[in-house]
């Protein structure tokens, strides 16, 4: 893991973060984690297999049965390549 010094935080920025991390339970480091997670990894984020899986399906008009076969994913761990 990587670390990050943040330098020149004014003092109401800092007291905000640690009230909310008060708020939440956890360390002010914690708090600086989880907003930075949330800002570059947004929970409503569309990951582009479902939009494609989505958009396929719809021109398509392919039933629940065809999707479930069309998308199934082989989760069959991938075996090492040789180079004998």
């Amino acid at each position: 893991m990587k670390n990050v010094t943040v330098r020149n935080l004014s003092d109401e920025v800092h007291r905000a973060i640690r009230q909310r991390a008060a708020a939440h339970g956890r360390s002010a480091e914690a708090e600086i984690r989880a907003i930075l997670t949330d800002a570059v990894q947004p929970a409503e984020r569309i990951k582009l297999g479902s939009l494609l899986a989505s958009v396929i399906s719809r021109e398509h008009r392919l039933t629940d049965d065809e999707q479930s076969t069309m998308f199934a994913r082989d989760r069959t761990p991938a075996e090492p390549m040789g180079f004998d």
